[in-house]
């Protein structure tokens, strides 16, 4: 049953239906050639206008086995050019065109992307995600091999690749070699860990956030590339337990963390190799009075809180918190 369903989408495919009628007409001109000995451009324009049922009258006269294979032309030919032109208006009035001039639209977007991230599912995970990549007006892309998922994506006007996220061809479409980072929150754990060992044989230095359902999969997942593992049933039980505990430390994270607050900002920032502030203490970057704050920095793997005297070395990354002018200037400065 399934063969059968592959044989009509095909044979209803326009390339299809385009490769039969030129079959036709390339036959046609050949047997004008063989038959009566005529010029192929002679056989060429027979065959066309029996095909077409326009008529134009023969270029020479017809023998009687002349006659009898242009009656064929006509029969096969114009059953093939009607197919040929109901196949089209098929393709036009089902979308199928739209679909493809859409896809083709949606990877020009994608081929253009560079440090962007790739969002892999668009389930109840992957839309809260998306929403404040959005907020953020972080560039990224989605992957789902769900169609109803997908056309959600597609209606919040956001940037969509269609297939398995752990193909790697599928990745390579969603520009994986130039993303910034990669996070798969896909329902199965299996699929999050092929997604993620996919993508970091793709990209080395990919920065892989992956979701974990169950504890004994996380082990998988760092072995197979995750920079970090979450889990949402642990976070949110821990959420949970905290916001009892000290419900107005965890409001003042949440203030800091929405995109939406206009109030105070918590931003993370990396020294590059050739940053002139390299060798200069974190003080100086930040200085007393200053309306940002250096609340830590990174190291090695290691964290280092309010690190004032700290000098500045390539690769280093700190966290500072501030409202948003005070952000956007130590931004500038850095820059």
């Amino acid at each position: 049953m399934t063969l059968f369903r592959e044989a009509r989408f095909l044979l209803r495919s326009p390339a299809i239906a385009a490769v039969l009628l030129a079959a036709v007409v390339a036959i046609g001109t050949i047997g004008y050639v063989a038959i009566e000995g005529w010029k192929w451009f002679d056989a060429l324009y027979m065959t066309i206008m029996t095909v077409t049922t326009t008529g134009g009258g023969e270029p020479q006269p017809l023998s009687i086995a002349g006659k009898w294979w242009t009656i064929i032309v006509v029969t096969v030919g114009f059953g093939v050019l009607t197919f040929t032109l109901l196949t089209l208006i098929g393709y036009v009035i089902e979308g199928r065109l739209g679909a493809v001039v859409g896809e083709r639209r949606m990877r020009g977007r994608v081929a253009k992307m560079t440090d962007h991230f790739i969002l892999c599912g668009y389930g109840r995970v992957g839309r809260e995600i998306a929403r404040n990549f959005t907020e953020e007006r972080i560039a990224f892309v989605v992957i789902d091999i769900n169609p109803d998922s997908l056309a959600k994506a597609a209606e919040q006007g956001l940037t969509v690749v269609t297939g398995n996220a752990a193909d790697v061809e599928t990745l390579k479409t969603a520009g994986v070699e130039r993303a910034k980072g990669l996070i798969t929150c896909i329902d199965s754990d299996e699929n999050n860990v092929y997604v993620t060992l996919s993508a970091r044989v793709l990209n080395p230095k990919l920065f892989i956030i992956a979701r974990a359902s169950r504890d004994d999969t996380q082990p998988k997942l760092r072995l197979a590339g995750a920079s970090r593992i979450i889990s949402p049933y642990t976070i949110g039980g821990r959420r949970m337990a905290s916001l009892a505990m000290r419900p107005t430390a965890v409001e003042f994270v949440d203030t800091v963390l929405s995109a939406n607050n206009g109030e105070l900002l918590l931003e993370d920032f990396t020294i590059p190799a050739d940053s002139a502030w390299i060798g200069r203490t974190v003080a100086s970057l930040a200085p007393a009075g200053d309306e940002a704050i250096i609340l830590a920095m990174k190291r090695s793997g290691k964290m280092l809180f309010r690190p004032s005297d700290t000098a500045l070395a390539a690769g280093d990354e700190i966290v500072a918190a501030g409202p948003p002018d005070g952000i956007r200037a130590l931004e500038k400065r850095l820059a």
